[in-house]
């Protein structure tokens, strides 16, 4: 897809949500079913992927992790982030990788020690692309894929949220 393209794509989209914001509002939604053991199988909409304890918590390693599975959604979209910015740039990204690390502390999450943090301390997203954009150019996709990519803007600045839990009928 090139600039032309996408912005063709994407200009009445923008004008319907310039026109009526309530339009630009969207509930994404995933679900799942608790499984044997200590697993939660989902559907995708692509395959069904079964997640399980990472082997720091005492999985097999047969199992997805619900946090690799994380960084990969973090991956997904902050290359498909890359490819919009750069199209809407007119920058020529031949290839390239993406690649994110996050560091956990499994004491957290086993309730091993309260002073450790369940969760990820420190999540690290990096590209290597093929282009012949200037360091000026680079610094500015670095900076509107930061800026546009929902994972990467939903973990720097968490969403409100809720947890309930109710009988099955």
């Amino acid at each position: 897809m090139d600039q032309d393209a996408l912005a063709t794509l994407q200009a009445p989209l923008k004008a319907s949500y310039r026109d009526d914001p309530d339009a630009a509002l969207v509930t994404l939604r995933a679900s799942g079913r608790l499984g044997e053991g200590v697993s939660c199988s989902l559907d995708t909409g692509r395959a069904l992927a079964e997640a399980g304890l990472h082997p720091a918590a005492g999985g097999d390693g047969s199992q997805l992790c619900s946090g690799d599975m994380l960084l990969e959604a973090l991956v997904a979209c902050a290359g498909v982030t890359m490819r919009a910015v750069a199209t809407s740039m007119g920058l020529d990204l031949r290839g390239g990788s993406v690649r994110a690390e996050g560091d956990l502390d499994f004491r957290g999450t086993l309730a091993v020690s309260k002073d450790a943090p369940v969760g990820f301390r420190e999540i690290r997203l990096s590209f290597d692309v093929d282009t012949d954009a200037t360091d000026d150019q680079l610094a500015a996709l670095a900076k509107l894929t930061e800026r546009y990519c929902v994972v990467w803007q939903s973990l720097r600045r968490p969403p409100d949220g809720s947890v309930s839990v109710t009988r099955a009928s």
